[in-house]
């Protein structure tokens, strides 16, 4: 398939700039998979579209704090995101401007509390720099650091929370899980009384997220790795359901691709730790997830591109069309789809 395929054109005004005033008052497309039937509701209103004894699977990767504004020892201000932690205080890391931070450049944070030193530059521009503290460096990143927030968001956060799910618990993404920014503790709360077993995989979002396709046959995009854990009591529930021909619902493509990417023929996952690099498009058999909640993706994306393969390429672009004509928000601040 080509690139192409997966293209819808978006108004700008539609790109949600800012988080709705109430989480789960966003609002919910309802798409049916099969049929590509469609219907209109509001967040809040989930519980009446799951059973009891669903399995609702989360990431509860919680975005690290990891733009750091800083100067360079010579003079001059310099921005450091973090990417990946190499081990040892060592990160790999995306710097602006990139010609003022060759090897060897010395940098500063904060009340010089934090400093850090440009060690090498990798393929592709990025920087691996080693850092130096005193205390627990995710203390230090809480104080100094900013939530970073996608390229398509332009106007500054109030609330960094809002960029967190309420149940994010391990810190290591760049980007937040959004589909499950939508939930509120009261919300989960009546999916409990309901029945509805709750578990928790992590993903830790890369940058790569945002990374644009750029072959024109999708399928020679080489997909970026995200590090991810599948502990023992979500293998636990998610085999449950499975033997017991029970719902796995997913909530966001970073817990669908994390399940999928170790699931069974028989659809039962196995535990894991380790990278994970699964590209999910159109052809591709679901074996563990029954259906998906997730939010309203970028033309060309390999999100759409997931939610293709599991609702039907033209059944996606006809719900994309219909959001559109709605005036639905898009993107990580935007409104929901449940896939079922």
């Amino acid at each position: 398939m080509n690139r192409s395929d997966f293209y819808y054109d978006l108004p700008q005004e539609l790109i949600a700039q800012t988080p709705s005033e109430r989480r789960d008052a966003s609002r919910l497309m309802l798409l049916d998979k099969k049929s590509g039937e469609i219907e209109h509701r509001h967040f809040y209103d989930l519980p009446e579209y799951l059973h009891k004894g669903d399995c609702l699977v989360m990431n509860d990767s919680r975005v690290l704090p990891a733009r750091l504004f800083g100067k360079r020892i010579t003079g001059g201000a310099v921005e450091v995101l973090l990417l990946r932690d190499r081990g040892e205080g060592v990160w790999e890391c995306l710097t602006r401007p990139g010609r003022k931070t060759k090897a060897g450049t010395k940098l500063v944070f904060g009340n010089d509390e934090l400093s850090a030193l440009v060690i090498d530059e990798i393929e592709g521009g990025n920087r691996l720099i080693k850092f130096e503290y005193s205390g627990i460096f995710l203390e230090t990143l809480e104080r100094l650091g900013r939530v970073p927030l996608p390229p398509y968001i332009h106007e500054e956060l109030k609330d960094a929370e809002r960029y967190q799910t309420v149940y994010s618990r391990e810190i290591g993404s760049a980007a937040a899980p959004t589909a499950g920014l939508h939930f509120t503790t009261e919300l989960l709360d009546v999916l409990k009384d309901k029945g509805v077993r709750l578990s928790y995989v992590t993903l830790h979002v890369g940058l790569g997220t945002f990374r644009p396709v750029k072959a024109e046959r999708i399928e020679d995009h080489e997909m970026h790795a995200e590090y991810c854990i599948i502990p023992p009591e979500t293998v636990k529930e998610v085999n449950s359901a499975k033997e017991e021909g029970r719902r796995v619902i997913a909530v966001g493509t970073t817990s669908c691709r994390t399940l999928e990417s170790r699931a069974n023929e028989d659809g039962t996952v196995t535990e894991y730790s380790g990278f994970t690099n699964a590209f999910i498009y159109p052809g591709y058999r679901f074996k563990c997830i029954d259906a998906l909640i997730t939010n309203f993706h970028l033309p060309e994306s390999t999100l759409i591109m997931l939610v293709s393969a599991l609702a039907g390429r033209e059944n996606i672009l006809n719900a994309y069309e219909e959001a559109i004509k709605e005036r639905y928000r898009f993107f990580s601040f935007g409104d929901a789809m449940f896939i079922h």
